[in-house]
C-alpha cells in the first residue's frame, strides 16, 4: 500500500529496530501523529497464545484512570426501576421492548449494551446482528448485571473490555493524542498490567511476543516488552 507523504514524514523520526521505553514511545507518538484531528492512541499486543483453545482466550475489562477521551454511547435494556436507576446515571438510551425493536430494524447507534439478566432471553435472538459487532452483553464483561447504574457509571469514566483476535492479538484504543503524556502511560500501564495478570496457566512459553504502540494515522513504534516484568 502505499504510504502518504505525511506517513513518510513521521515514519522517518522512528527508529523501527529498536525497543523503547513505554515513556519513549508516547512521546514519539505524540510527535509524530500529524493528522488534522484528534488521533486516538492505540496498543496492540501480540500474545503468545492459541484462541483455538477456550482455556486460552485472553479477555477481560479495565477502567482506563484517565478514560479513552471518547464519548461512549450506553444503551441499557431494562424495566421499572432499573431503567430509571440507568436513566439517572447518565444512560443514552433506555428501554427494552421498543429497543429490541429497533435494532431488529437496523438500529445500532450505541457502543455498549447493558442489561439485566432478565432481559437476555429477549435480547438472545439478536445474537447474530450483536455477536459479529461485539457489541452482545456479557456477564464476564459486567454489562449483564442488575447493578446498571454502576456498569453505566464505569463505562462513561473509561472502562474497556478487549478480547484476544484469532491471530492472538489483543487492540485497543487507550486515549487520545491530545492527553498529556503522564495520562497516556498510566492508562497503558494500567491496560497492560491487566493483560499481565490474565496469563492463562495452560500457556506455554513466551506470553508476550510483541508490543506495539501507533496513533490511529501514524507509524507503529515497538516498546520493550522485557520492560513490562518491572
Amino acid at each position: 500500500m502505499k504510504k502518504g507523504k505525511r506517513y513518510k514524514q513521521s515514519a522517518s523520526e522512528v527508529d523501527f529496530g529498536k525497543d523503547y521505553t513505554v515513556e519513549e514511545a508516547v512521546q514519539l507518538i505524540k510527535k509524530t501523529a500529524k493528522a488534522k484531528f484528534d488521533e486516538s492512541v492505540e496498543v496492540s499486543v501480540n500474545l503468545g497464545v492459541d484462541p483455538r483453545h477456550a482455556d486460552q482466550v485472553v479477555r477481560g475489562t479495565v477502567s482506563l484512570p484517565h478514560g479513552t477521551g471518547k464519548q461512549v454511547r450506553v444503551l441499557v435494556i431494562a424495566k421499572g426501576e432499573k431503567e430509571a436507576e440507568a436513566k439517572g446515571k447518565g444512560a443514552d438510551f433506555v428501554g427494552f421492548d421498543d429497543y429490541i425493536k429497533k435494532i431488529e430494524g437496523g438500529w445500532l447507534d450505541f457502543d455498549v449494551m447493558v442489561a439485566t439478566p432478565d432481559a437476555m432471553g429477549s435480547i438472545g435472538k439478536l445474537g447474530r446482528v450483536l455477536g459479529p459487532r461485539g457489541l452482545m452483553p456479557n456477564p464476564k464483561s459486567g454489562t449483564v448485571t442488575m447493578d446498571v447504574g454502576k456498569a453505566v457509571e464505569e463505562l462513561k469514566a473509561g472502562k474497556i473490555e478487549f478480547r484476544v483476535d484469532k491471530y492472538g492479538i489483543l487492540h485497543v484504543a487507550v486515549g487520545k493524542v491530545s492527553f498529556g503524556e503522564k495520562e497516556l502511560v498510566e492508562n497503558i500501564k494500567a491496560f497492560l498490567e491487566t493483560v499481565l495478570r490474565l496469563r492463562p496457566a495452560s500457556g506455554k512459553g513466551q506470553y508476550v511476543k510483541g508490543l506495539v504502540l501507533s496513533s490511529t494515522m501514524g507509524p507503529g513504534v515497538r516498546v520493550d516488552r522485557t520492560a513490562l516484568a518491572n
